[in-house]
């Protein structure tokens, strides 16, 4: 990104440096709202007719290796077939086979009489894997696909009207490998599918607007409120010449550079999706979220006790260091690694959460919006590339990338450029979620709005940060609404950018103060 930093210390630009580079690939590789969300199956252009009509459904696979329960894996059930019921105790457990050949497309050798048929996909159709299952006396096939994704087994229209008496469902390559591994040595496998339904009512997803809400108010106040001064820090990673003000001054044409920049990037994670690239992602969150834990709980300590800011020791190599951070440091290193080590943990959307905001806090401290200028540049580039990743690309890719990177692969870690809460309400016990990016970009903007009401003496009633603050709140809500509609995904800029960087450009038009806002020096 283009930067102009009011620091000079070499090794301050190398920090902030640093900072901003993890900063863009986390934001690059963002998540949009509650991409999690896979109703997206319906595509509304396959051929339907009677036996080829059924709607897709997700589908849950739960299975056991010799009695040992093991992770349930995602799945969907073709057009045709028979429907999965909608609750695990109204399906029934079943012993796993694979037939021979394993491709389904000739009858098996291998007994399937009332088990369920774990083919592979290749040499013939949906439909005749289905009815050479269904002959050789299987209760179900399970079809696991060449790729790491989910592929809509569908009709054409030179089929006749299928007449496929079993569930249909596939699973993708890493899903269908970890059941044949377990299917080795002649361990016995069984197998229970069904598609559970989403509830009406979504819990997670106000307490997810009340943490983003939250955060950019917070970050936004941040250094007034807690700080007490804009000129002071908390005690830097550094020695003592880190500890003088780092600003990182956005420019305009740091727009461009996150355009390209951000969907370079975006473009590889979607081309070589893999278990690699998820762990350095994993490994940049981590490097900035020790950043945000120090830098949150020294000025936090700091506040309280002025006087532990003086309080120094001098270390060989790293000079003067401040009793603070040979204190807070290896404790954020400590919660950093545990999560690391946990990322699976029921509760590790906690430690995500926490990092994830410390870290936003920071960069809303150190980067700096001067005037709308800037911003308008950067959340309009910003819009653009939500709307293209997410809505347009799946016409040129056959897959929205952003979705597809979100999503991230089946054999490494969660991405974790977002927030997320748990769906406590949700058979699926998924997540909603918001990227990093849907706070950050408006963040910018609130964050100038305080320092421009501060600097020219405005209070709430006449300033621009509570309106561009309840603009924030309704496009988000705009956002989550949207959701619930159109039943995908949603980039939240698309309604986000509107209602804060729309709601400060009309303002400062009717109040007559657009051309200091625009050449303004926050």
């Amino acid at each position: 990104m283009a930067i102009a930093a009011a620091a000079s210390s070499p090794r301050r630009e190398r920090g902030l440096a640093l900072l901003v580079s993890v900063l863009l690939l986390l934001l690059a590789s963002r998540a949009p709202a509650a991409a999690g969300q896979d109703s997206e199956f319906e595509d509304g252009t396959s051929p339907k007719f009677p036996g080829c009509d059924n709607p897709f459904q997700k589908v849950k696979v739960t299975y056991w290796v010799d009695g040992a329960e093991m992770n349930s894996m995602t799945g969907i059930t073709a057009r045709f077939g028979k429907t999965l019921p909608v609750t695990g105790s109204d399906g029934e457990k079943r012993k796993a086979v694979v037939p021979t050949p394993k491709t389904s497309c000739a009858k098996s050798s291998s007994q399937l009489a009332n088990s369920i048929a774990v083919a592979e996909r290749g040499e013939c159709t949906f439909l005749e894997k289905a009815s050479t299952a269904e002959s050789g006396g299987a209760a179900a096939l399970l079809l696991i696909n060449d790729e790491n994704d989910l592929q809509k087994m569908v009709c054409t229209q030179n089929d006749t009207a299928p007449d496929i008496a079993i569930p249909v469902v596939m699973v993708s390559q890493s899903a269908g490998r970890k059941i044949l591994s377990g299917m080795e040595g002649g361990a016995k496998v069984e197998l229970l599918m069904y598609a559970p339904e989403k509830p009406t009512f979504d819990g997670a997803i106000p307490l997810l607007w009340l943490m983003a809400v939250g955060t950019t108010a917070c970050a936004s106040v941040w250094s007034f409120v807690v700080v007490g001064d804009e000129d002071k820090n908390a005690p830097s990673l550094g020695g003592e010449e880190d500890s003088e003000s780092e600003i990182v001054e956005l420019k305009t044409k740091t727009a461009i550079v996150f355009i390209v920049t951000a969907s370079l990037v975006l473009m590889f994670l979607f081309f070589f999706k893999s278990a690699w690239s998820a762990w350095i992602l994993v490994g940049l969150f981590c490097l900035s979220g020790l950043q945000g834990l120090h830098y949150v709980a020294s000025t936090l300590i700091v506040r309280v006790c002025e006087r532990c800011r003086e309080a120094k020791v001098n270390l060989p190599l790293l000079g003067n260091v401040t009793v603070i951070t040979l204190v807070i440091l290896p404790l954020a290193l400590i919660f950093v690694v545990v999560w690391t080590l946990h990322q699976n943990s029921p509760f590790a959307w906690v430690g995500q959460d926490l990092m994830g905001i410390c870290m936003m806090i920071l960069v809303l401290q150190v980067v700096h919006m001067p005037n709308i200028k800037v911003a308008s540049a950067l959340l309009v580039s910003a819009f653009m590339y939500d709307i293209f990743w997410v809505f347009i690309s799946p016409l040129i890719f056959k897959k929205s990338v952003m979705i597809t990177v979100a999503r991230g692969s089946d054999d490494g870690p969660s991405l974790p450029m977002v927030l997320k809460m748990p769906k406590e309400f949700d058979t699926w016990n998924g997540y909603d979620m918001i990227g990093f990016g849907d706070i950050l970009f408006p963040g910018l903007l609130v964050a100038f709005s305080f320092r421009y009401d501060k600097s020219h003496g405005k209070d709430l009633t006449d300033g621009y940060f509570l309106c561009l603050m309840i603009g924030y709140a309704f496009g988000l809500s705009c956002t989550y609404v949207g959701l619930y509609l159109m039943k995908s995904g949603q980039p939240a800029l698309l309604y986000l950018v509107p209602s804060t960087l729309g709601v400060i450009v009309l303002l400062g038009a009717r109040r007559g103060e657009l051309s200091q806002l625009w050449n303004a020096k926050v």
